[in-house]
């Protein structure tokens, strides 16, 4: 296998960037070879995970897991450096963007045939374009919609979930907001009064991400090709299709309990599919499935609150979290939003114990497990994530944890909500 030198050697901007970077950035992933053709606002540097796998297959541990695996950083970079790689994703659309870079192993060439087929019908088309939803209308200007919304059309006719059929669908995927004039940017929120600066016509983007797809593939097979990653689209919490004592190395970022909605961050492509109409189609169509990590996801449990702390795997931190939630609760009252915290604080923790327990069953004996974590303070009240967390997985049989810090969080007080000084980082966990 060619050198970890000479790979990196092949990226110099990339290297460059990652070593300012912490491992909770995506930032050097957006320069490399097939990471960058779906930018997932919930990633982490790709570099840093290359790093830890060599690391630890020096030491023999050849089978990676990322349970909550995201677009696919993890499994990429096991496939590069030659070990086994399994991912778990609950996030339907998320997932599927993972296993379609997992094909960068097709012909480019064909693929490139493929997709400029599929562009010429676009072209041809024509016919009035139907109602879109809201979301979509205030993005999209009626030109560049009929143009997207042709290129969409014949996709759908020739879709039959063949690798070529994924691959253009996710070219598609990963145009929308470049095409888009308003606030578009990759979080989960999209601002239609904020205006860019520099807008792409859908085909002309649609060719230039094919093209830079086809050329990414190509780069990446000419390294030697390792074991191909698995994927499977299902509960974290369960990890179901993961045989026991497999992993000997986890690597991942679960989601931070800091109100993030994962899935309203798709909502514009998930949208413009047609797989939603609104917002409130999240909660069935994508928040089910999701560890529980914010208020959106809990609003309907509020009244439930002290049976989840009751949740029996919460006993090793059942009292500070107790606490927590119930100064959350309290607080809670002194605020306009009136945000469930403590309901989503005791939500995710009884969530993330359920990860630990099936993290203990995937495991075997001297495996080590990395989570990318950063504690939170909702409404100024201080939650230890990654102790916590570390507690949780002692109490499943692990052997040890301990936290090392990347980077403070919070410390601009200007326009910030409270003043608690937070942190980010690696908390490691030894079997």
């Amino acid at each position: 296998m060619r050198s970890m030198a000479t790979q990196l050697s092949l990226f110099p901007d990339a290297v460059k960037k990652s070593r300012a970077a912490t491992s909770s950035t995506f930032a050097d992933s957006l320069s490399l070879p097939v990471h960058r053709w779906f930018r997932y606002s919930a990633g982490f540097s790709a570099i840093w995970a290359r790093d830890l796998i060599e690391r630890e297959r020096a030491k023999g541990r050849t089978t990676v897991l990322d349970p909550m695996c995201g677009s696919g950083t993890v499994l990429l970079e096991a496939e590069l450096c030659g070990v086994k790689g399994a991912g778990v994703e609950a996030h339907p659309f998320v997932a599927r963007v993972a296993q379609t870079k997992l094909l960068w192993r097709e012909s480019p060439r064909a693929f490139r045939r493929y997709a400029h087929q599929l562009l010429e019908s676009a072209k041809r088309k024509r016919g009035a374009v139907p109602e879109y939803p809201r979301l979509v209308a205030k993005c999209f200007p009626k030109d560049i919609l009929e143009h997207l919304h042709r290129l969409r059309v014949s996709w759908e006719s020739c879709a039959d979930g063949s690798a070529f059929s994924e691959l253009t669908w996710l070219a598609l995927m990963s145009i929308l907001r470049a095409c888009s004039p308003v606030g578009t940017a990759q979080w989960q929120y999209v601002l239609p009064k904020k205006r860019k600066a520099k807008v792409l016509h859908p085909y002309e983007a649609f060719e230039a991400t094919v093209e830079t797809m086809c050329c990414d593939m190509l780069q990446r097979q000419s390294y030697p090709i390792g074991p191909r990653a698995q994927l499977y689209a299902e509960d974290a919490r369960e990890c179901g299709s993961v045989a026991d004592g497999w992993a000997d190395l986890v690597v991942t970022s679960p989601p931070y309990a800091n109100n993030y909605d994962y899935a309203d961050a798709t909502r514009l492509e998930m949208t413009f599919l047609g797989e939603i109409r609104g917002w409130g189609d999240l909660q069935g169509a994508v928040r089910q499935y999701l560890v529980r990590a914010c208020t959106q996801h809990v609003a309907k449990e509020v009244s439930a609150t002290e049976q989840i702390l009751g949740d029996p795997r919460l006993e090793p931190i059942r009292d500070g979290l107790a606490t927590t939630c119930r100064k959350l609760a309290v607080e809670r009252e002194h605020h306009g939003g009136r945000k469930a915290y403590h309901t989503m604080v005791a939500a995710y923790f009884s969530d993330m114990a359920r990860v630990w327990r099936a993290l203990r069953r995937v495991t075997g004996s001297g495996s080590l497990v990395c989570f990318v974590i950063g504690d939170s303070a909702p409404y100024g009240v201080y939650v230890p994530v990654d102790r916590w967390l570390g507690e949780l997985a002692v109490a499943v049989g692990f052997d040890s944890f301990s936290f090392e810090k990347t980077r403070d969080r919070n410390v601009k007080w200007k326009n910030r909500k409270h003043r608690v000084p937070l942190h980010e980082g690696r908390l490691w966990v030894k079997g």
